[in-house]
């Protein structure tokens, strides 16, 4: 079935058409993205059980751009009553004539910008799905996670906790200027267990997840990742200290997509090249990796959380090919920064709502796949490790550092296994370093989207990344 489009923004679309129009009598140009989008979370564990109709997707309202003598304002409406525009008009000027005199009275210095581009094109989308969040019986998902969580507690003697939790959300928008009428509907949702395991006053957890445009029906496949989850968590009791140094690497894809988030992730988001406060700025069409080495970015280059058809300024999604066999090619960017840059939008400008501002952020962010196997990737390794799980990591666009915490490695010599484990793992380098060490990718290749990623420390969306196995040099520690 297709996602149908909100019955709220149809029915509010007309009334945001006429007040463009009484905007434009103001403003050289407007645009307004309107949101509807609803969901579904069932959290489940031995000790609780919760339902919320809240994600971190959910939202309706109507944000407005206007630009006028090379500024931009904008303001966000939490209701509209389409048969009163003219009442939206006049609360939307009374704000924005006062911010415009807070500029005046402080003196404030702004940023001219150029006018935005106001192309004509019409979009009507509907994406696939078997299940709708809003139509889901909730009654049977929470049941089927109390059965992963209760199935889970028989696995091991010392499992002490194991949580299953499921999210659907169900997003429409609506993108309108003069020229622009663009409608969109998609289901994501994504899910996770996790065991909780107890020996002699340690504790260790592994998880487990999926992810994938779809509805509801995607979560019948998490029963299948609770095994993985508890056997991790019990490796990890017995797990050891690596000693520190560097080693030859082997990451399993959710760390590879790791490093493809923080190496060139945000350092690549083209509104940090405005500000000057990106390494990647300079080394536009330079080598930043080894020859094997493809990284695309793009809501179209992979199918999960964040595959729409256009962004949150009107920009179509694209599949942007970052870095072609070790050297890096472009950025992403929003609309604005585009501007200013004097190149074109990549359909990467998102907002974590209708109430924030758009920044430069990442949607699938992924690795090419290589013509190895994993076999053969492990043969070729005298001392290493093959890396799994991923924890966290932090980069410094400003210099290409880059900190990933790793779930566990397994130790490899003489291009074996040897069967014992480590964790902790913190991996530290140098992008250029690391990307110029991979010699190796594995055919297959994997996204993952379970998760967000902030802006800094705010600033909140859906991303996904991944890729193959792949083989590099890296300090672990």
């Amino acid at each position: 079935m297709k996602a149908p489009f909100s019955p709220y923004l149809l029915g509010i679309r007309d009334g945001l058409a006429r007040l463009i129009a009484l905007l434009e009598r103001d403003y050289d140009y407007v645009s307004a993205l309107a949101a509807d989008s609803v969901g579904l979370a069932v959290n489940i564990s031995q000790h609780a059980k919760a339902v919320r109709s809240e994600t971190m997707t959910t939202e309706r309202g109507v944000v407005f751009r206007v630009w006028k003598d090379g500024l931009y304002s904008e303001y966000a409406l939490n209701e509209f009553d389409p048969a009163r525009p003219e009442a939206a008009y006049a609360q939307i000027r009374r704000a924005l004539d006062a911010q415009m005199a807070l500029l005046r009275a402080t003196g404030t210095q702004v940023y001219e910008t150029p006018k935005l581009p106001d192309k004509p094109l019409t979009l009507f989308v509907e994406k696939e799905t078997e299940q709708l969040p809003e139509t889901a019986d909730v009654g049977a998902l929470v049941a089927a996670l109390t059965a992963i969580s209760d199935r889970g507690m028989t696995l091991y003697s010392r499992v002490i906790e194991c949580m299953a939790s499921a999210q659907s959300t169900h997003i429409s928008k609506l993108f309108l200027s003069r020229n622009r009428d663009l409608s969109q509907s998609y289901v994501y949702s994504e899910g996770t267990v996790a065991a909780v395991v107890m020996e002699h006053g340690r504790n260790q957890v592994g998880y487990e997840s999926l992810s994938g445009l779809g509805g509801p029906e995607l979560f019948a496949g998490l029963a299948e990742k609770l095994d993985k989850a508890v056997q991790t968590a019990v490796e990890l009791l017995s797990a050891e200290s690596i000693e520190p140094g560097e080693y030859e690497i082997i990451t399993a894809p959710e760390v590879t997509g790791l490093i493809a988030h923080e190496a060139f992730g945000h350092g690549v988001e083209m509104d940090m090249f405005v500000k000057n406060r990106a390494l990647g700025k300079d080394y536009i069409d330079k080598r930043v990796g080894s020859e094997p080495c493809t990284m695309h970015e793009g809501a179209l280059c992979a199918e999960d959380v964040t595959s729409y058809a256009f962004d949150d300024e009107g920009t179509l999604a694209g599949d942007v090919t970052e870095i072609d066999r070790g050297i890096l090619r472009t950025g992403i960017c929003d609309a604005l920064s585009a501007l200013r840059l004097g190149v074109e939008p990549t359909g990467n400008g998102k907002r974590e709502n209708f109430e924030h501002k758009v920044y430069t952020r990442m949607t699938n962010t992924v690795f090419d796949s290589g013509d190895s196997t994993l076999e053969e990737m492990i043969a070729s390794v005298q001392r290493g490790y093959l890396l799994e799980g991923m924890e966290s990591g932090m980069e410094d666009p400003k210099h290409w550092g880059i900190q990933c915490i790793i779930k566990l490695g397994r130790e490899i010599v003489d291009g074996k296994l040897t069967g014992r484990v480590v964790a902790p793992i913190i991996m530290t380098g140098y992008v250029p370093d690391l990307l110029g060490g991979i010699s190796m990718l594995s055919r297959d290749r994997q996204v993952f989207g379970s998760g967000g990623c902030g802006k800094g420390h705010k600033e909140w969306v859906k991303v996904s990344d991944g890729g193959p196995y792949l083989k590099t040099k890296a300090r672990l520690g």
